[in-house]
């Protein structure tokens, strides 16, 4: 036991020393913290003394000694270790010290490196020049030094690539641009080598650019080796026609990017060289062009530059797996129609070639289908790549029916192409398809047009041709018409529909004006088609037939009209479709008030001729359409009077049609009365009989107002009241007789006393509608 005891108290003895080493650790650690607290402190009083007080928490004291540590190192006293609440300090961002700038190493390294290439040369062209207009040197010695310059720049650069590769770019990009200007010179201005050699120097330099482009991995010296190149053969031509050497040398240059396509990824190489040498193709084709000399160089040629870029746009999409994107169908589009419309019109001019317009339209459609093939067998690409070269297919099979077709057979083909585009791209989710169906259905609405054009301007007047005429209402013209309305018919409601939704979601308004384009195409075919055709029918006849013919487009208008403002409001309820309808509506309504009533008066006045009577040009009918017509004006009025009062519109138009519809109530009723003594024989029905009738529809509009306690139906009243009166007074009593004023003006004061009666007896309600 007194051993165990002994080795207690060692134990304990050695845990005290340790429990003294940890005291002494944690005053030490107390004692770092309380420093670093104070320094923060400080340094933060300093940046922001605003926020002293509210970021600042209490500073801990120092730990005070004890005499109980006097014989050890000076210690903190141990104590309970104080929290120290630490607030997150306001803290700055740390303000990096002035170095060079992104600026000024552009400036440094960069931009005065390519600023002294350019000066270099342009030294070097002054020189040239100095030394040509004083004949210092002999032409060869300057196409020696200027080659041995070009050569020169290069060697510096490779020298310094290792260590300067950016400058080192700059000077043999430069050194490139030498080389070819002097080759230019050496053929175009001292004829020192023919065409052929300074041909073969060209492509030389070329294939040195295109080395040295994919050495140094940079596009700035393809771009001035290759793309700038293109200039210096253009100028190489003497007007002798050999512009195979020309057409040649941009060959090799395309292929030459082509073959950078393959290593390196500068799609601003291939625009460039895109747009160069399709400007430079089609520039040579306007002016210098001719078919018995040129006919097979340039057929060729052109197929070379589109295949190159074709090749070279499939490489950049294939091998690099990017995305196809908008830009990428516009670039192809412009390479495609280009290829198609350049060589449509080498062939259109020649004598076997205009032949063979057919079979290459299709043969351009065969290409897409051969590439689209082999992007579907060996999934080389996104689909995307794989609908648009389909839907290129497509397009080339759209345009081969106007080529082999003509007339109603190419806009029945391209109604029905735009349907099975549209359907395919929406309720297969191909996008692709939906938007190369838009320029189709374009196509095939100017294509109706001009059928329409051909059609009805050419057989205008069946009656005087029957050899060449159409059969009213019975004719392929109007067969093709009602076929391309069901095609928009069905694109709209395949549109519309919610089983399959816009591709487009984020675009509300893209959705809202591609409805109303459709609905547009579709609407207008269908009204036109039967329009065209009611002229076509009283073209037919003669005598009046103009008057005929005008009554009965407008019928036919508000019919039209008011079906489709029926549909709109029991089915469709389409607010912005709504606001359309109506402002169609009232301007249809303000031609048969103006133009429609004129037309029929007319028509009366045939009847009313005995001569036209007798001869049977006039009779009954000329009386009776007046009573149709105005049946399906009411119509109308009754739709509109229904639209205006729909939920889905807002009741907008509620004022401003009342006052519309009591103007058109009273016009029709005013016609009327004319009509009626017209046939009557009474002289004045414009004076005595309208003001007359007028007061009393004063009167009925102002019972009216009372009786469905509407205020701006009473204003209407007054005004048209004030309206009668001032024709009473200005134009009525200057042409009536006694009998006659003596009749107006008792009839209207007995009913502007019956109008006062009634605001005295109703006067209440006036007070309630104030007070609401």
């Amino acid at each position: 036991m007194a051993d165990n005891q002994k080795y207690i108290n060692e134990l304990l003895q050695k845990l005290e020393i340790l429990s003294k080493k940890q005291e002494v650790f944690r005053r030490e650690i107390l004692d770092l913290k309380y420093e670093i607290h104070q320094l923060k402190t400080s340094e933060e009083q300093k940046e922001n003394p605003i926020v002293k007080e509210k970021t600042i928490s209490p500073i801990p004291e120092p730990v005070p000694k004890t005499a109980e540590d006097t014989s050890k190192p000076i210690e903190p006293v141990a104590q309970k270790q104080p929290v120290i609440p630490v607030s997150k300090p306001v803290v700055k961002k740390a303000v990096k010290p002035k170095g060079k700038s992104n600026i000024e190493k552009f400036i440094g390294e960069n931009l005065i490196s390519k600023i002294g290439v350019i000066i270099l040369i342009i030294g070097v062209a002054i020189g040239a020049k100095y030394s040509i207009d004083n004949d210092l040197i002999s032409p060869l010695t300057r196409i020696i030094l200027g080659y041995l310059t070009g050569i020169g720049l290069i060697g510096v650069g490779m020298k310094l690539k290792k260590k300067y590769h950016n400058f080192s770019s700059v000077l043999v990009s430069g050194a490139i641009a030498i080389l070819y200007f002097i080759t230019f010179l050496g053929y175009s201005l001292y004829d020192l080598f023919p065409q052929l050699f300074a041909f073969g120097l060209m492509v030389l330099f070329t294939i040195f650019t295109v080395f040295a482009a994919i050495q140094y991995n940079k596009p700035v010296i393809a771009h001035i080796g290759l793309v700038g190149a293109y200039a210096v053969p253009f100028l190489l031509s003497n007007g002798s026609g050999q512009v195979a050497v020309l057409f040649s040398y941009m060959a090799i240059i395309n292929i030459g990017i082509l073959f950078i396509a393959l290593q390196r990824y500068w799609k601003s190489l291939y625009y460039s060289s895109f747009f160069l040498t399709w400007l430079i193709y089609f520039g040579w084709y306007a002016s210098d062009y001719e078919t018995d000399i040129h006919f097979k160089l340039a057929f060729v040629f052109l197929l070379v530059f589109f295949a190159t870029f074709y090749s070279i746009f499939l490489v950049y999409k294939l091998r690099k797996k990017e995305k196809f994107g908008t830009g990428d169908v516009i670039l192809q589009l412009i390479n495609a129609f280009v290829f198609y419309g350049i060589g449509f019109a080498i062939l259109n001019d020649h004598p076997v070639g205009e032949q063979l317009l057919g079979i290459f339209t299709l043969a351009n459609a065969i290409i897409h289908f051969v590439i689209s093939v082999v992007i579907y067998r060996l999934k080389l690409a996104d689909r995307n790549l794989f609908y648009f070269t389909s839907g290129m297919v497509l397009v080339f099979i759209s345009i081969a029916f106007p080529v082999q077709l003509d007339g109603n057979w190419v806009t029945l083909l391209w109604a029905t192409e735009a349907a099975l585009l549209f359907w395919i791209g929406r309720t297969k989710k191909v996008p692709i398809y939906e938007k190369l169906a838009y320029p189709v259905m374009a196509l095939t609405f100017f294509s109706l047009i001009q059928d329409w054009w051909f059609y009805y301007v050419e057989y205008s007047y069946a009656s005087l041709e029957p050899e060449t005429g159409m059969t009213p209402f019975f004719n392929i013209s109007l067969l093709t018409s009602l076929l391309c309305a069901v095609s928009f018919g069905y694109i709209l409601y395949i549109h519309r529909s919610d089983k399959h939704p816009f591709p487009w979601p984020n675009y509300k308004t893209l959705y809202q004006l591609i409805s109303l384009w459709i609905s547009a195409m579709f609407l207008s075919i269908l009204y036109m088609a039967f329009f065209l055709e009611i002229i076509e029918y009283w073209n037919a006849f003669e005598g009046n037939r103009s008057e005929f013919r005008g009554i009965w487009l407008i019928n036919y208008t508000l019919i039209f009209l008011t079906v489709l403002s029926f549909l709109n409001i029991k089915k469709f309820k389409n607010m912005v479709f709504g606001y359309i309808n109506i402002l169609l509506n009232i301007f249809t309504l303000l031609i048969f008030l103006t133009n429609g009533l004129y037309i029929l008066s007319e028509l009366r006045e045939s009847y009313l001729d005995p001569t036209l009577l007798e001869s049977g040009e006039a009779g009954f009918y000329h009386i009776g359409i007046r009573y149709i017509s105005l049946v399906f004006c009411v119509g109308l009025l009754v739709a509109c009077y229904q639209y205006v009062r729909q939920e889905f519109l807002g009741r907008t138009f509620k004022i401003a049609f009342d006052i519309i519809l009591q103007i058109a109530i009273l016009y029709i009723i005013s016609s009327e009365l004319i009509h009626w003594l017209d046939i009557a024989g009474y002289a004045s029905s414009d004076k005595l009989g309208l003001s007359i009738l007028w007061g009393i529809y004063s009167l009925l509009l102002v019972v009216l107002g009372f009786w469905k306690k509407i205020k701006h139906i009473r204003i209407i009243a007054f005004t048209l009241f004030g309206i009668t009166l001032i024709k009473l007074f200005l134009y009525d009593i200057s042409h009536l007789n006694t009998i006659s004023k003596t009749i107006v003006f008792v009839s209207l004061g007995l009913l502007l006393l019956v109008i006062s009666f009634l605001y005295n007896k109703y006067k209440h309600i006036i007070t309630d509608e104030v007070k609401d």
